[in-house]
C-alpha cells in the first residue's frame, strides 16, 4: 500500500477537481493507487461533478429562515430555473437555510455542517447533488440577523414554497413591544425592502466611496449652470438629498402608503405599540444578482463548430 501523503492528495484533487477530504477518502479505499482513486470518485460520481463546476450557476432559489428574535437567509445556485422546481434541491435548500440559522452566516461553517438526515455534511450533500442532478450549484452567500428584544421578520417575494423563492429579505427590529404586532409591522417593512431595494439603513451608512462618486457626478453636472463654487456645493448637498431618498432605508418614501417616509413609519409605529421601534439592520437577497452571465452567440457557436 502505498503511503498518503498531502502531495498524493494535492495530485489527486488537481487531477478531478475533487475536494480535499474525498481525495483522500479515495486514496485510502484504493490504497493509494492514484488511477484507482480517479475510477473510484468517477464511481461514487464526485468527479462528474467536478467537470460540472467550471459552469456559470446564476439560477437557484433563495431561503428565508426566521424564529423569534433570529433569521437566516441564504442562496444556493443551479444553472437552470428548471433544477430551481426541483423537489430534492428545494429540500436541500431550506436544510441549509434552518442550518444557516443555528450556525450563522459562515458560509465554510454552513458547508462543513451536518444535514439533518444522514451523514453527509453540507459540501457533500451539494456535491451528490450536482452529480444526481447533472448541474452545477453553488452555495453562493449567506446571512444571519438577530435583534434582542425584538423580532427578525422574514419575506420572501413570488415564493416557489414555504420560504424559497427568488427574492428574499430579513429585517431586524429591536423593541420590547408584543412580538405578534412586531412582526407585523416587520413583514411590511420586508415587503418595502423587496420592493424599493436601499443600500443602506441610515444616512451614515451610505458607503463612502458610493457617496464621493455620486457627490461628483452631481458637482459636474451643477456646473454647467456657470455657478460659482460655492453655490454650486450648495446645489450639491441639495441633490444629494435626493440620492439619500433612493438608497437609503429610512429616508426611501413607504411603498404601503407611498407618502410617509420609512424613519416616520417606524416612528408612529413605536407609538402606537407603546414602546420604541429601531431598525437595527436588513438583508435582501436577489437571486443571480452580481454574478456574471455568460452571453452565448447561437450562431457564432454553429460557424464554429462547422468550421466558418
Amino acid at each position: 500500500m502505498a503511503e498518503i501523503t498531502a502531495a498524493l492528495v494535492k495530485e489527486l484533487r488537481e487531477k478531478t477537481g475533487v475536494g480535499m477530504m474525498d481525495c483522500k477518502r479515495a486514496l485510502s479505499e484504493t490504497g493509494g493507487d492514484l488511477e484507482g482513486a480517479v475510477d473510484w470518485l468517477r464511481k461514487k460520481g464526485l468527479a462528474a461533478a467536478a467537470k460540472k463546476a467550471g459552469r456559470v450557476a446564476a439560477e437557484g432559489l433563495v431561503a428565508v429562515v426566521a424564529e423569534g428574535g433570529r433569521g437566516a437567509v441564504v442562496e444556493v445556485n443551479s444553472e437552470t430555473d428548471f433544477v430551481a422546481r426541483n423537489d430534492t434541491f428545494q429540500k436541500f435548500v431550506a436544510a441549509v437555510g434552518a442550518i444557516a440559522l443555528v450556525t450563522g452566516g459562515d458560509v465554510e461553517r454552513i458547508k462543513g455542517a451536518r444535514m439533518p438526515r444522514g451523514n453527509r455534511t453540507i459540501a457533500e450533500e451539494l456535491t451528490h447533488l450536482v452529480a444526481t442532478i447533472g448541474e452545477n450549484m453553488t452555495l453562493r452567500r449567506a446571512n444571519v440577523l438577530s435583534a434582542s428584544p425584538g423580532v427578525v421578520a422574514p419575506y420572501i417575494h413570488n415564493a416557489l414554497a414555504p420560504g424559497l423563492g427568488k427574492i428574499g429579505v430579513l429585517v431586524a427590529l429591536q423593541s420590547s413591544a408584543p412580538a405578534d404586532r412586531l412582526l407585523a409591522l416587520g413583514r411590511q417593512l420586508a415587503m418595502h425592502v423587496a420592493a424599493a431595494n436601499p443600500q443602506a439603513l441610515d444616512i451614515a451608512d451610505v458607503d463612502p466611496a458610493a457617496l464621493d462618486r455620486e457627490r461628483g457626478v452631481l458637482a459636474e453636472q451643477a456646473r454647467v449652470s456657470g455657478k460659482p463654487e460655492e453655490i454650486i456645493a450648495k446645489m450639491v448637498e441639495g441633490r444629494l438629498r435626493k440620492y439619500y431618498e433612493d438608497v437609503v432605508l429610512l429616508e426611501q418614501t413607504y411603498v404601503i402608503d407611498g407618502e410617509s417616509k420609512v424613519r416616520k413609519v417606524v416612528e408612529a409605529a413605536g407609538k402606537e405599540l407603546g414602546a420604541p421601534v429601531r431598525i437595527t439592520g436588513f438583508v435582501r437577497y436577489a437571486l443571480g444578482e452580481g454574478i456574471e452571465r455568460a452571453q452565448g452567440d447561437f450562431a457564432a457557436e454553429v460557424a464554429a463548430q462547422l468550421g466558418g
